[in-house]
């Protein structure tokens, strides 16, 4: 993990569902985050709790309790609170995106709290002013109300997108099939259809240069080409010896 993750404060207020904080923790792990601290906190510990974190245990039995959001963020270099709904003294507002980036410049220079308020009413507006930036998500308008949990998992996936990238697992390749093969099997192709009565050589019309432009399109593999000729080979033995034998 980027060692800047481990300048990331992750701050929740007030929870009132231990099952929430659980979530929340594993929403963390996913991302490579640890740090979490709770502010007064209804139910913690708590076997709800440990049962939503689904083995994010780490996470919650390194998790700091503490009474007060200002104890929460003493030594930060940075706080940002997460808003969904618009705030008439609010200072500079970011989407998420961006507020990560924010984080994660500041957090070279120490402790970044990321501070989510509680189910029920998010933060107040007094916890907000306590923090130097507001994120929001963009969501539906009509309908923004995100759990908790689902709230933490965006932001750590957008801290770990703006420190790592975004790149991704790649499927396997497999050996192209060769022209020849390709060509091969087009041949044998056109035989069986002839044989099965679908294709008239004579008047074959468009469909010999559709399946040249399908196999084209498709870029075979060497095994597909394989599949494709004992498929026909198959079909070839029914053709002379019926299908029951």
């Amino acid at each position: 993990m980027p060692a800047d993750f481990n300048r990331i404060r992750i701050v929740l207020v007030a929870t009132s569902h231990p099952g929430n904080v659980g979530a929340a923790a594993r929403a963390m792990l996913t991302m490579g985050l640890s740090r979490l601290v709770l502010v007064a906190p209804k139910r913690f510990p708590d076997p709800a709790a440990t049962a939503m974190a689904s083995g994010a245990t780490e996470v919650l039995e390194g998790a700091r309790i503490v009474g007060s959001l200002d104890e929460a963020l003493v030594g930060c270099v940075l706080t940002i609170g997460l808003s969904a709904r618009p705030r008439e003294f609010a200072g500079r507002v970011l989407p998420v995106r961006a507020a990560a980036g924010e984080a994660l410049a500041h957090s070279g220079r120490g402790d970044v709290g990321i501070v989510f308020g509680s189910e029920m009413s998010g933060l107040s507006n007094p916890e907000l002013a306590r923090c130097q930036l507001v994120a929001t998500i963009a969501a539906n308008p009509a309908y923004g109300s995100l759990n908790l949990a689902a709230a933490v998992q965006i932001v750590a996936y957008e801290l770990r997108v703006a420190a790592m990238g975004d790149a991704v697992w790649r499927a396997p390749r497999f050996p192209p099939a060769r022209h020849d093969e390709v060509e091969a099997l087009f041949v044998h192709g056109e035989k069986t259809l002839t044989a099965m009565r679908f294709l008239n050589p004579e008047r074959p019309k468009r469909l010999l240069p559709r399946l040249r432009r399908l196999f084209a399109r498709a870029g075979l593999e060497k095994e597909e080409v394989n599949i494709l000729r004992g498929i026909l080979s198959r079909i070839d033995a029914m053709i002379v010896r019926g299908p029951w034998r």
